[in-house]
């Protein structure tokens, strides 16, 4: 058992087992989100992850769209801010922030992703496959985006309620 809690310690909750994948983001909303330049997510099954105490704590920011529904979702515990798995999750699997864990999952991280979002006073120098939108969305869902695509970025103007 995989277990995992806020900073205060108000959320507890345990993961049977990772599944992955255990992405590390860099998209300006996750930098954001962490305060870092990156934030490492370990997606697990939702039949496999439970909250020991605390989801009572858990407040959601959703932040404007950037292409289409849904909304980025940031969840916190609203007593010390930490960022945490959603108090109700839906779909079969969640993404858990790496942080939290306080015990060490099975697996490592596998992949940059959002890679064109890196700040230019952070590097990625750990030899893991590196993923910008276009390559991402190819892999995830068998897609080319348009030669004329630009990422936006969360505080863009023209990005807004989109």
């Amino acid at each position: 058992m995989i277990s995992g809690s806020c900073l205060c310690g108000g959320i507890r909750f345990e993961i049977e087992k990772a599944v992955g994948p255990f992405e590390v983001c860099h998209c300006n909303r996750c930098r954001k989100r962490s305060g870092a330049a990156a934030l490492p997510m370990l997606r697990v099954l939702s039949s496999d992850f439970k909250f020991l105490s605390g989801s009572e704590l858990i407040k959601n920011y959703d932040a404007p769209l950037l292409y289409r529904p849904p909304a980025y979702r940031s969840s916190f515990c609203g007593v010390c801010g930490s960022p945490v798995p959603p108090a109700d999750p839906e779909g079969e699997s969640l993404e858990i922030p790496a942080g939290l864990l306080d015990s060490a999952p099975e697996i490592k991280p596998d992949k940059h992703i959002f890679v064109e979002f890196v700040p230019p006073w952070d590097r990625i120098s750990d030899g893991l496959p590196q993923y910008d939108v276009s390559k991402l969305v190819l892999k995830r869902h068998g897609v080319e985006l348009p030669e004329d695509f630009q990422p936006r970025k969360h505080g863009d103007p023209e990005a807004q309620g989109r």
